[in-house]
């Protein structure tokens, strides 16, 4: 890692179990600088997304913190982790995650209205995200009527339309062809360049040989 890179986001001493006396993560520690891609890696059952659930202050944990720019979260109100996670995070999950109930522009513009930002050139940008990458569909169609690789790339919009500063990703190729795999990783990577952290959980050795870092759990 340089050390000119900023920190953009911390893990310190993370301990986190489902059951008390069984933590899954334990004293675990690590820096993902602005910039960059870091691959989380290992077998089955580690706790790799945990560890992203916790960074993306999704679960919080038993000890230790996450650092956001420096600023700790764990003591922080449910009202102002969930608008950080709105305002700095995100995310793309492995099964996509859109709401089969609302149509492919709503999936990709919802967070970025929830933090309050104006309708016409939020829909004016998703549709320009869904243009760049390929996602051939009337925006007013439903989740359900696209392919697994379209609704990938729709989550892939959705997470980068507010050009936040912090990138999680869990398994996002582990569905996807070779192709279309290609697309979402080479999106992440630009998006890193931009300063962001980006930080993808996988077991393809493929991807986690593409990014800048890798840590094994």
């Amino acid at each position: 890692m340089s050390a000119t890179k900023e920190v953009r986001l911390r893990a310190e001493d993370l301990t986190f179990g489902y059951e008390a006396d069984h933590p899954l993560v334990a004293g675990w520690s690590a820096e993902f600088p602005a910039g960059s891609t870091t691959a989380l890696t290992g077998p089955s059952g580690r706790g790799k997304s945990t560890v992203l659930y916790l960074l993306g202050l999704m679960l919080t944990p038993d000890a230790g913190d996450v650092l956001i720019d420096g600023i700790p979260s764990r003591t922080l109100r449910d009202a102002r982790r969930a608008h950080l996670r709105a305002d700095r995070f995100g995310f793309v999950f492995q099964d996509a995650a859109l709401d089969t109930t609302r149509s492919v522009l709503d999936n990709v513009t919802e967070t970025a209205l929830y933090r309050g930002m104006p309708r016409g050139s939020v829909e004016s940008r998703g549709r320009e995200l869904l243009d760049l990458f390929g996602v051939d569909v009337p925006a007013h169609r439903k989740p359900g009527q696209v392919s697994g690789g379209q609704a990938q790339r729709i989550a892939l919009c959705r997470a980068l339309l507010h050009a936040p500063d912090i990138v999680l990703a869990d398994e996002p190729t582990g569905n996807l062809d070779p192709t279309t795999a290609g697309v979402v990783v080479h999106a992440l990577q630009e998006h890193a360049r931009t300063g962001a952290a980006v930080v993808i959980v996988t077991h393809s050795p493929e991807v986690a040989n593409t990014c800048d870092r890798e840590i094994t759990l």
